[in-house]
């Protein structure tokens, strides 16, 4: 049995969901196998090669795949999946983006967000936003699994010294094209990577107050996060949204500045492993998963907070 994960990364850095993703093919057990398909992402190969558990790196070096469109990287993935039991990548997404296609192609189902695995066919996901869990078994000759990051406890980056591969890449399709993309530039971490986050909701009451939780995070060296309540308000961008339909994350803390704790944000963040909750509202949903409470005015709270840091 041997496992194909697809590597997650922007060309320069190996992204860390990477590591979760090879932690849970190390679970289903058998030879690891890293595809890196990117342009001039030799580095990102070298990278690979060093991860805990991994055998063999594919990389397909072709500028087809510079920004990971899937569809040119589906293809590349589904012509090499014949010589595998599983295909994983992490439900980032891109592993969103390509891997379906990947599933459609070599028209089996496909599994998402496995937070455990129970056996080579067998796996568990959340349904219902978190609210029950799913166990799912596959008979398919080829498992397209993507795998929640938060679920696995990350592999080491260093110790392998797996053998790396050139594998010719299937170009481009030609039905889509690259054309310009904006990314949000933040000296903060990156908000699913962080160990600390801070989050703010509709109780902050507009934008310009999330000035009191950037203070607080910077202090921290923590990443910020919003609601969904707080970004559909336009307090801030969307990229910052944590839930169901937002970002997921599992920080060592996480704070809760002002959100109530609807069902769709608690699928984002109550696999933290420390929840603060600061609401004027005592009987608040957040309170229900939060490890500590603060009751009270948060513009009072959050600046004396910030004292103590």
């Amino acid at each position: 049995m041997t496992i194909l994960v697809i590597a997650e990364h922007n060309n320069a850095v190996l992204a860390a969901a990477t590591l979760n993703t090879v932690a849970a093919a190390k679970a289903i057990g058998g030879d690891i196998h890293v595809l890196v398909a990117g342009s001039g992402c030799g580095a990102i190969g070298e990278a690979a090669a060093k991860i805990e558990g991994v055998s063999k790196v594919l990389v397909a070096d072709d500028a087809a795949y510079a920004n990971q469109l899937p569809e040119n990287v589906a293809p590349l993935i589904a012509g090499l999946a014949s010589n595998y039991s599983h295909v994983l990548a992490a439900a980032t997404t891109n592993g969103k983006n390509f891997l379906p296609r990947v599933a459609a192609q070599l028209d089996v189902d496909q599994i998402s967000e496995i937070i455990a695995v129970e056996s080579p066919d067998t796996f568990k996901r959340p349904i219902y936003a978190g609210n029950a869990i799913a166990t799912v078994q596959s008979s398919a000759a080829i498992k397209v699994i993507t795998v929640r990051a938060t679920g696995f406890d990350p592999v080491n980056a260093e110790g392998g010294s797996a053998a790396i591969e050139q594998v010719s890449g299937t170009g481009d399709a030609g039905i889509s094209s690259f054309v310009s993309e904006e990314l949000a530039k933040s000296d903060r971490p990156e908000l699913t990577a962080a160990k600390i986050v801070v989050s703010g909701g509709r109780g902050m009451g507009n934008g310009d107050n999330f000035k009191h939780l950037y203070s607080l995070a910077d202090k921290l060296g923590a990443a910020v996060g919003a609601s969904r309540a707080a970004v559909d308000a336009g307090f801030v961008p969307n990229d910052m949204q944590v839930g169901q339909t937002g970002k997921i994350v599992a920080p060592q803390l996480y704070i809760a500045v002002g959100i109530s704790g609807a069902i769709q944000h608690l699928a984002g963040m109550k696999d933290s492993k420390v929840i603060v909750a600061i609401n004027k509202d005592e009987e608040a949903p957040i309170f229900q998963v939060a490890d500590y409470g603060l009751v009270g005015d948060l513009f009072e709270i959050v600046p004396e907070l910030e004292k103590l840091v």
